[in-house]
């Protein structure tokens, strides 16, 4: 009686006041009889909903709210850390920090990231600087809202504004992934210890009909390479998937249709050009050339507190800027994508896409600088593709441009990149799997569907790594792999190394062993040849790999006619055997017994948690990478690999399993700090929770804007 006398004067007012009434009506019956916690949507206000492992579900009222909440959702889990590397990104790190950052200043200023960052900003169409601006006002909102929570010390940043957020993701792609500053200084040294395992796998090849993807990267556990993992919900989007700490959008994401993940590629996107110094210029197609020269003057916090200015000269040469000069030298530096400032409207559109078509359109913008695509949908399609901006270059092959390029000649100069037409990649392959390990894209499935002769031979080299081996191994022996099998393959600490060595190194240390060698030969023979937290066995394998010179050990070479199975055999059985005996003695000495299990001497370190780690190096054929760091009494610290996992299924409803390997959380007083590393013990994912049901039903802590 109550309700029908209220809807009456309802009724009575709007027709006095010539309202209309359906709509109103409708409301208010809602509210009557369903109550105010259905009606508390968010369609009308934007919230963040975090579950109970610290993974925010953005709703977002529009696209704007939507990043608002994200760079809030970030402080709340990132705050000091964010902050720090927006510092380091504007190239002020010293004057905020003191002088160990002086060398941070130099390269991101020397690389112009500060000032480029300003004009991809500018070059933002209207709606998606709004975005950004949107992003880096979620950042200060929250710093202001909750200064106890963020650390005085890099409160020096604050305010952010939306030029920080792309030199970050500029600094982060072009000038840590792309080129890694240490190894331009030195051709010698090893590229980035950053990589991947991503499979797509056909209806053909899937247990259920149903097409499944596997995210895996692999990235240092700290810094600028940190996951984070968010689903944002805004209308026209639903993604769940994860990105690097600051970075306003997901790089890795899947929707209710279509989803994708990177790896690491073989990619070479930049080169450093040996210059001949002339008077105050180069010598470039028979010419002295002036340099172009602008000073910079760098700050540098003393331990008093004071600031000091120290001046930063940055010469430039058509190729690039001077990065050395010595002995009538100059190293310049030449990196591809500087005019491509798309990247992040690229991710939103991927996220945003419900089809492969609309999802190639995105890509063909080639606005991300790296990492191969895999990707797998509801229709059943799955591709890799070889993504990059890919300089076109005049000849040589991928060899070539990896050492130091002549730089006194027009003819070595590139100035294009290869469009989308030209990279390798394959769509839905007869085999119904691909798979990418850091490997180049001639190995993602088999029988091979890229075929290397139909490109330049500076695209990309031609290998196939153990790990890359192990991978297709596991893809290839099933005729159909279920999701619960893909989540077990993902988990594999199997040593494919092992089983092209042991069978000749066994036999050699009983022919040519000690009583020592004896011993050991007798432990791996008993080994499981996997890296689990009890094989025992695995530690004397994999230390006797370290000292091994693996380029000279086989007998027999890798063949890209048997990519499989090469290479194999040891080259000489009795030096190996010395190793041996020499690396017996150290692991008996340091842990008292030859047989001593893996986790006891790799271990899982975060905070207060010390677990016992499996997995290890992906040069030992290790489809689960860790990498580790010499710690006390002889234990390794598990510093890189397995980082953020996803398994997803494109049934109806997707099914998707996760982990956050390290937690989705770094800020002081989070419980999310290494609150998944038990389960990446156990080798287990969690579930996704995607339904607003099912977040309820897991819910920590709502945030309402």
């Amino acid at each position: 009686m109550v309700v029908l006398m209220r809807i009456d004067i309802l009724l009575r007012v709007c027709k006095r006041k010539s309202i209309r009434v359906l709509p109103l009506i409708l409301s208010l019956i809602l509210v009557l009889f369903v109550g105010s916690r259905t009606v508390a949507t968010p369609t009308k206000s934007t919230e963040i909903l975090w579950d109970t492992y610290g993974v925010p579900h953005i709703s977002g009222k529009d696209d704007r709210s939507a990043f608002y909440a994200f760079g809030w959702a970030q402080m709340q889990s990132h705050g000091d850390l964010l902050l720090r590397l927006y510092g380091q990104a504007r190239g002020r790190a010293a004057e905020y920090w003191g002088e160990e950052y002086l060398e941070s200043d130099r390269w991101v200023q020397t690389a112009g990231v500060p000032e480029r960052a300003r004009s991809w900003y500018k070059a933002q169409s209207p709606a998606f600087r709004s975005y950004l601006n949107a992003f880096a006002a979620g950042i200060n909102a929250y710093a202001s809202q909750n200064p106890n929570l963020i650390d005085d010390e890099v409160e020096a940043v604050l305010p952010v504004k939306a030029e920080d957020v792309m030199a970050h993701l500029h600094r982060v792609l072009n000038f840590t992934f792309v080129v890694n500053p240490e190894q331009v200084l030195d051709l010698s040294k090893q590229k980035l210890q950053a990589g991947s395992n991503g499979w797509a796998i056909a209806p053909s090849h899937s247990a259920s009909g149903k097409a499944m993807l596997l995210a895996n990267p692999h990235l240092p556990w700290s810094d600028l390479f940190l996951w984070y993992e968010a689903q944002i919900t805004a209308p026209g989007i639903d993604a769940y998937g994860a990105t690097l700490v600051g970075v306003p959008v997901l790089a890795i994401a899947f929707n209710n249709n279509l989803g994708w993940t990177h790896t690491v590629n073989t990619y070479d996107g930049w080169d450093v050009y040996e210059l001949t110094l002339a008077g105050n210029g180069y010598r470039f197609d028979n010419k002295v050339r002036n340099f172009l020269s602008k000073t910079l003057s760098l700050k540098v916090k003393q331990k008093d507190g004071s600031l000091q200015e120290q001046p930063l000269v940055v010469k430039s040469s058509v190729h690039g800027p001077v990065v050395a000069e010595k002995n009538g030298k100059a190293v310049a530096l030449r990196v591809a994508g500087l005019d491509r400032p798309g990247v992040l409207q690229q991710w939103w559109d991927m996220a945003r896409s419900q089809n492969l078509n609309q999802f190639e359109t995105a890509l063909k913008r080639l606005q991300l600088s790296m990492f191969t695509v895999m990707y797998a949908d509801r229709e059943g399609h799955i591709m890799h593709l070889f993504n990059g901006q890919v300089p076109v270059r005049s000849n040589g092959d991928f060899a070539y441009w990896e050492g130091m390029i002549p730089g006194n000649t027009s003819k070595t100069l590139w100035t294009k990149i290869h469009p989308y037409q030209d990279l390798p990649r394959i769509v839905d392959p007869k085999s119904g799997w691909l798979q990418n390990t850091n490997d180049p894209p001639w190995t993602t499935t088999f029988p091979s569907a890229i075929k290397a002769d139909n490109y330049p031979s500076y695209i990309a080299p031609r290998f196939m790594d153990f790990r890359s081996q192990s991978s297709v191994r596991m893809l290839a022996e099933d005729k159909k792999i279920s999701f619960d099998q893909m989540v077990a393959y993902k988990h594999s600490t199997r040593m494919e190394l092992a089983d092209r060595l042991l069978d000749d190194l066994i036999p050699a240390a009983r022919k040519y062993g000690q009583d020592l060698g004896q011993q050991a030969a007798s432990v791996l023979e008993a080994w499981d040849r996997q890296a689990n937290a009890d094989s025992q066995g695995a530690v004397l394998f994999a230390f006797w790999v370290e000292q091994m010179d693996l380029d000279k050990a086989f007998s027999k070479p890798w063949n890209e006619n048997s990519p499989r199975t090469t290479p194999d055999g040891l080259a000489n059985p009795e030096s190996a055997v010395a190793t041996l005996e020499a690396v017996a003695a150290q692991v008996q000495k340091t842990y008292g017994t030859l047989d001593v299990p893996w986790g006891k001497v790799f271990r899982l370190k975060l905070g207060n948690v010390d677990l016992s780690a499996n997995g290890g190096d992906g040069n030992l054929g290790i489809f689960r990478v860790l990498n580790f760091a010499p710690g006390e009494n002889g234990q390794f610290q598990a510093v890189a690999g397995d980082s953020y996992v996803a398994a997803i299924e494109f049934s109806n409803p997707v099914r998707a399993m996760a982990l956050t390997s390290y937690g989705n959380a770094t800020q002081p007083g989070s419980s999310h700090i290494s609150d998944q590393l038990q389960m990446f013990a156990n080798k287990k994912l969690r579930p996704v929770w995607r339904d607003r049901s099912d977040i309820l039903a897991h819910l920590e802590q709502r945030k309402i804007f």
